[in-house]
């Protein structure tokens, strides 16, 4: 009499297996490429509108307004007014430069020879030095966040490459001027002058302006109304640095 055979559980092939994940792998890697491809094309057509249009914000800005909206007793809304380049006097303009980016007209939004002084520092000393751009800075008030992360430097460089190719520096200049922070939740050369000096822009004066570069690496806490003995120092240092560019001519080097 014939006896029944019992169907046993039989696994699949682990090579089935092993095909499924590189497929859901070779999925999931060309979703992100097509996700990143999609985020840098984004990227360029607002660098295209950008290059003739007023910002009308920034991340930074963005991020102000959100904390005062959300604790309006502690956080001011930002002030902000868009300065177009005719309005902005040019030793406003050389200030800056001679404040934070020396090199500016030269370098394609990273400062080998200032990143590489930085990094020498660093290792040496405990109190880190900065090397951005105001390329790279552009990027960051306009774009990201602020902190200090190696990933948010990552995507700064990468921004800063982007808009030195899309943008003349010019109106790499011209942006960084009107988002640049230059007191507690004071945005733009425009809103400074006002809120600062009851001024407009072409009304300031040389040393005015150099004071207002000064404040740039700590607008936040820094006070040109009531400057400390460092900001001061800071001041003459910047009416120097101006001088030994060769003044408002160094500006022609700008297309």
């Amino acid at each position: 009499m014939p006896t029944n055979e019992s169907h046993s559980y039989k696994p699949e092939p682990e090579n089935n297996n092993k095909g499924r994940l590189s497929k859901l792998i070779r999925r999931a890697v060309r979703l992100l490429i097509q996700a990143l491809m999609l985020v840098v094309l984004l990227f360029f057509i607002i660098l295209l509108v950008y290059r003739w249009a007023p910002i009308p914000s920034s991340a930074f800005i963005f991020q102000q307004n959100s904390l005062a909206n959300q604790f309006p007793k502690t956080y001011l809304k930002a002030a902000y007014e868009w300065q177009d380049w005719d309005g902005i006097p040019a030793h406003v303009a050389l200030a800056v430069v001679a404040a934070e980016d020396q090199r500016f007209p030269q370098h394609w939004g990273i400062d080998i020879v200032e990143l590489k002084k930085a990094l020498a520092q660093n290792s040496k000393n405990k109190r880190s030095r900065g090397a951005s751009t105001i390329t790279q800075q552009t990027a960051k008030n306009l774009f990201l966040w602020n902190g200090r992360s190696y990933v948010r430097k990552v995507i700064e460089a990468a921004m800063s490459l982007g808009i030195e190719m899309a943008w003349p520096k010019k109106r790499i200049l011209e942006v960084y001027l009107n988002i640049a922070q230059f007191g507690d939740a004071i945005f733009g050369i425009k809103a400074a002058s006002q809120k600062l000096f009851d001024k407009t822009p072409e009304q300031l004066t040389i040393e005015e302006a150099a004071l207002l570069a000064a404040v740039l690496p700590r607008p936040a806490v820094s006070n040109v109304n009531d400057p400390r003995p460092e900001l001061r120092k800071r001041q003459r240092w910047i009416l120097k640095q101006m001088k030994q560019l060769g003044g408002n001519a160094y500006l022609r080097k700008l297309k």
